[in-house]
């Protein structure tokens, strides 16, 4: 695939947030990726306000539930309530298995739901398996 594809990374945890990066990558997209770190950065990214008033619109975002500032099913619920930003895949990629939370971001319109593995390996292979659906699979807007 020789086509940019711009992902919005909502990660509060370091590490978290360069393995997601690093996996990304080193695959086979053609990847811009934009982190942001806390949930009042992430809808100002996706509302293009200060400073984000140049950034390109994302094709996807990875949105962590557990973050600082605002939480992940907050931002959800603001971009989903946007009709320029629905339209947008929201894959939340959490360590969060608690039902509530996976009931909650579904009836917010999350996309999908992906529980983050523990172990390398098992984390990297999920990112691919995020990465392989949403741009050889799907057909995005």
């Amino acid at each position: 695939m020789n086509d940019l594809v711009r992902i919005l990374l909502v990660e509060d945890n370091p590490g978290d947030a360069d393995l997601t990066r690093d996996t990304l990558e080193s695959g086979r997209l053609n990847a811009e990726i934009s982190l942001v770190i806390d949930g009042e950065q992430a809808v100002a990214y996706m509302s293009r306000k200060h400073p984000y008033e140049n950034v390109e619109r994302p094709d996807l975002v990875l949105l962590d539930l557990n973050l600082p500032k605002k939480n992940g099913q907050e931002v959800l619920a603001e971009i989903k309530r946007h009709v320029s930003l629905c339209s947008i895949p929201v894959v939340i990629l959490t360590s969060s298995d608690a039902e509530r939370d996976i009931v909650n971001s579904y009836q917010l319109g999350a996309n999908c739901y992906v529980t983050k593995p523990v172990g390398l390996d098992a984390y990297q292979a999920v990112v691919r398996a995020v990465e392989d659906f949403w741009f050889s699979v799907v057909k995005l807007p």
